[in-house]
């Protein structure tokens, strides 16, 4: 068997029906297209939703997706609270202490991580604390203390809720 002996099984390929070839046969005229229009003369762009927006305009160019309600926090390790605490002195530690110290950003929200070892006694002031974070605080003789967000409250089955949001209690 050669390439040229090769060919489809008998019946297995259809000749196009050939249409618009005058009105005598079927498929003559208008070519089953229907009478007049757009679509009859085909001037349809591919895409082209009847000068509605079409979908690939609609559709954000970019991927993602932008939090509103997300919150960021500043992270401070517990090595870094140690250190803190030995070069002041001081045993009380909020965000005003840690911003007059340089080691986080005004107006920010701190959270203390679980990094290093602590073995001062500190009294914290934060935002947030990770579990591992507050149980070697407590362990070293220390207190943790939450300062609320100002601007949560709680919703809807207990989720948090932010203020003056049109969609808070949904």
């Amino acid at each position: 068997m050669q390439v040229h002996d090769l060919a489809p099984s008998p019946g297995a390929t259809k000749s196009a029906k050939r249409v618009g070839r005058g009105t005598g046969g079927k498929g003559g005229k208008t070519a089953g297209r229907g009478s007049k229009g757009q679509r009859a003369r085909n001037t349809v762009a591919r895409g082209f939703e009847g000068g509605q927006t079409p979908l690939k305009q609609r559709v954000p160019k970019l991927k993602g997706f932008n939090n509103p309600f997300r919150v960021e926090y500043q992270a401070v390790n517990l090595h870094t609270l140690g250190d803190l605490v030995e070069k002041t002195g001081n045993a009380k530690v909020d965000p005003e202490v840690l911003v007059a110290n340089g080691v986080v950003r005004k107006k920010s929200f701190v959270k203390v991580l679980a990094r290093g070892e602590i073995s001062t006694k500190v009294d914290l002031h934060v935002h947030a604390i990770s579990s591992a974070a507050e149980a070697a605080v407590t362990a070293a003789g220390g207190t943790v203390t939450l300062i609320e967000l100002p601007f949560r409250e709680e919703g809807k089955a207990g989720r948090p809720a932010v203020k003056g949001n049109q969609f808070a209690n949904r």
